[in-house]
């Protein structure tokens, strides 16, 4: 199944048109025509399946025939995860991550960060094309960045969790998660959080946790983390 985007359309929405840049894309690449069949999504749980009723490359309009909405997870999954030097790194994250399942994302500014700004629009559109490219019905929300100190001001529901490579105690992964339970967890840049981030976010009440034997990437324990979530969520 291909799937098209339009954040704009709901349940009681009859017709509707894409903008010129998709309407170009589905009638003059993809070779659309009239009658033809389109399954769009809102990002928000929606198919919809739509006949093209005009054809045009610069407003393809379509009717709504059917649609069915997605069951949510019984869970929410939320990683805070701190830029990476190479911005295509951190774009690699957001992608798989997304295929994955995550539900939001945070860019966070640490100690020892070496980015500190991001482009939310092209981030935003990573999400948009894995999402699509997945034939996943929820758009993960994607957050300004803030600072650390700024993050631990927000109000977190579930588990809070910080992962780091400090060798001090700290729980498996494994040993914390539980099914349909919210997860916040929080990953520090390539030189990883500073004492004194750690020292803060046990006091805000994250558990210190490992994510395996050997030291990995920013980018790499993120993945790590989203889809050991994940599994632990899977129906069995």
């Amino acid at each position: 199944m291909q799937l098209f985007y339009n954040p704009n359309i709901t349940e009681f929405t009859e017709t509707f048109s894409f903008d010129k840049e998709e309407s170009k894309h589905i009638i003059k690449v993809l070779r659309k025509k009239d009658t033809d069949i389109l399954f769009v999504t809102n990002g928000l749980g929606f198919l919809f399946k739509t006949e093209i009723t005009l054809a045009s490359d610069s407003k393809c309009t379509v009717r709504i025939l059917s649609f069915e909405k997605a069951t949510a997870s019984k869970f929410h999954l939320h990683l805070a995860v701190a830029p990476t030097k190479m911005n295509d790194r951190y774009e690699w994250f957001l992608e798989k991550a997304t295929e994955i399942g995550i539900h939001e994302i945070t860019p966070i500014i640490c100690d020892h960060s070496e980015r500190k700004v991001i482009n939310n629009e092209r981030f935003d559109k990573i999400l948009l094309a894995a999402m699509k490219q997945s034939n996943e019905l929820f758009l993960p929300k994607l957050n300004k960045a803030i600072t650390l100190k700024e993050f631990f001001n927000l109000k977190i529901e579930g588990v809070k969790l910080i992962a780091h490579c400090e060798e001090t105690d700290k729980k498996t992964l494994k040993s914390v998660l539980k099914p349909n339970t919210d997860i916040t967890l929080i990953i520090g840049p390539e030189g990883d959080f500073s004492e004194k981030e750690i020292a803060l976010a046990i006091e805000n009440n994250f558990i210190p946790v490992s994510l395996g034997n050997t030291r990995l990437r920013t980018e790499t324990a993120a993945i790590v983390a989203c889809h050991s979530v994940i599994f632990v969520n899977e129906e069995q």
